[in-house]
């Protein structure tokens, strides 16, 4: 029976990337950040240098983006401490500030194996849905942890079921100059808006936008 839901999670997940793909292409994006008041973010955090770019990256966004829901795996030890030393020294010049810590499963542990990673990112989606569907992000900002891919799934999920317009906005890491890590290349697709931090994966992939160095 396990067997039987996990075949039917994965054949979910291939339709609604293929429905998003579909819709991305033949209608683009149809909200523009911040043309709506405040925008409600959830940011994955990934752990060591994903949390510390994502946070260098949040410091240089406007006030604009409120609540700010981060999410972490529930086996990250490190980034909630940093999240929240971040969140307090921006409660000095912005009195309003919101956010929120959540936690859910780990995608894909350091050197697990692809295919228990299946079976993992399922468990994770399982998690993810309600989260998502819970807290109807106008964002999902992410730059590499494999954990943002069921939170990304959901938010497509939340849109193809016509509830709400989720973007999804991807940064690469700075470590990647060549290639896109694993995570960029099953977003790439599906993203609103996908930066890159060197030419060199501008050219690779035109879809991408380049900025320069953003974290």
């Amino acid at each position: 029976m396990f067997l039987e839901g996990a075949a039917f999670a994965v054949l979910l997940i291939c339709l609604c990337f293929m429905i998003r793909l579909y819709l991305v292409v033949k209608t683009g994006s149809e909200l523009k950040p911040g043309s709506k008041g405040p925008i409600a973010v959830l940011v994955v955090a990934g752990s060591g240098g994903h949390t510390t770019e994502i946070l260098r990256l949040m410091g240089s966004l406007c006030a604009a983006y409120t609540p700010r829901h981060y999410v972490i795996a529930d086996t990250d030890q490190m980034s909630e401490e940093k999240i929240s030393t971040f969140e307090s020294s921006k409660q000095h010049s912005d009195s309003g500030s919101q956010f929120t810590i959540c936690r859910i499963p780990r995608s894909r542990e350091v050197h697990q194996s692809w295919s228990s990673s299946v079976v993992s990112t399922l468990n994770a989606l399982q998690y993810s849905l309600p989260l998502v569907f819970r807290l109807r992000p106008d964002m999902v900002l992410c730059n590499g942890p494999g954990t943002c891919v069921p939170l990304c799934m959901a938010g497509l999920l939340l849109g193809i079921l016509g509830m709400k317009k989720v973007l999804i906005v991807y940064v690469e890491s700075i470590c990647r100059v060549h290639t896109l890590s694993l995570t960029g290349k099953i977003l790439y697709p599906i993203s609103d808006y996908f930066f890159v931090q060197w030419s060199s994966l501008k050219d690779k992939y035109p879809k991408s936008i380049f900025l320069g160095r953003v974290v």
